[in-house]
């Protein structure tokens, strides 16, 4: 489905050139009044009749080819200019203000065979407006075909995920795709926004929070191997010196009870591995003196 800015619709007679034969008319009839014979309005009134139709107006952003006798004679616009009616002929006004499509690929198939449904929204503005006039016959209608085409055509190119982690990578193939197809049309093209559905948006949640799941669980693996190998070179120093175990174990003893209230209990082959009888009698012996 597209959806695509209308032309402007031009009349055959300008307000100038109506106006021109309004007045002329009038003039004619007062003269031909006033001086009582008909010759005057005769004049007049092909003179206005010429300039009915011979006076052009283009507005500020509007080009028009000039055609004489099937030639082009080149551009014309903005303002008032004029034509030989009969001979001289106009092509469509060229609009060049900036314009809006909307173009929607429905049903369209994935690298992955996944048919998903994208919108995509253009803006393009006509550059030169001479290439656009002679080169193609209806720019309005073949940029939006070539939108369509090229949003599918970069669809076909890119898997759904993809397509719902790297929206921008797919919005400027689609750009340069509507470029080489454009630009010697005189047209320039701007993707502005590549929309994706809402049930590929809540596909795309829930990968997302896959993927953070699966890298919370790879960096806990690498913080457990780690551990693993700091305790493992720890055995081997504690494997060739037992006092710096006994050191280490004694700290830990300390660590555990230096909080006042807390208890710990300890075998007694590791008390006298570790000699921490004779230790904590001379503790005791020494808060117990005066």
């Amino acid at each position: 489905m597209i959806y695509a800015s209308k032309p402007s619709v031009q009349l055959p007679v300008s307000g100038p050139g109506a106006a021109s034969m309004a007045i002329l008319a009038a003039v004619g009839a007062a003269l031909a009044a006033l001086l009582r014979t008909p010759v005057p309005f005769f004049v007049a009134l092909p003179i206005g009749i010429y300039l009915m139709f011979a006076m052009k107006v283009a507005n500020q952003w509007e080009r028009v080819a000039l055609l004489r006798l099937g030639h082009y004679q080149g551009l014309r616009g903005p303002g008032l200019f004029f034509i030989i009616p009969v001979v001289d002929s106009l092509s469509k006004y060229v609009d060049q203000r900036v314009r809006v499509t909307d173009v929607r690929a429905e049903s369209a198939l994935s690298k992955d065979t996944v048919p998903v449904n994208v919108d995509a929204i253009i803006f393009w503005v006509v550059w030169n407006a001479e290439k656009s006039i002679l080169e193609v016959e209806d720019f309005n209608e073949a940029i939006a075909l070539s939108a369509q085409t090229a949003l599918r055509e970069s669809i076909g190119r890119h898997e759904l995920a993809q397509m719902i982690t790297e929206r921008e990578t797919l919005g400027h193939e689609l750009q340069r795709i509507l470029d080489e197809k454009t630009n010697p049309w005189g047209i320039t093209v701007e993707i502005r926004d590549v929309k994706i559905p809402a049930a590929l948006e809540d596909a795309m949640s829930r990968q997302a929070q896959a993927e953070r799941e699966r890298q919370a669980r790879i960096i806990l693996g690498q913080a457990e191997t780690e551990i693993s190998k700091k305790f493992e070179e720890a055995s081997l120093v504690y494997q060739n010196n037992p006092t710096a175990l006994h050191l280490r174990a004694m700290n830990m003893l300390y660590e555990a009870i230096k909080e006042r209230g807390s208890m710990i209990i300890v075998p007694s082959s590791a008390v006298e591995t570790m000699g921490l009888g004779g230790s904590l009698a001379l503790s005791a012996l020494r808060q117990n003196q005066p």
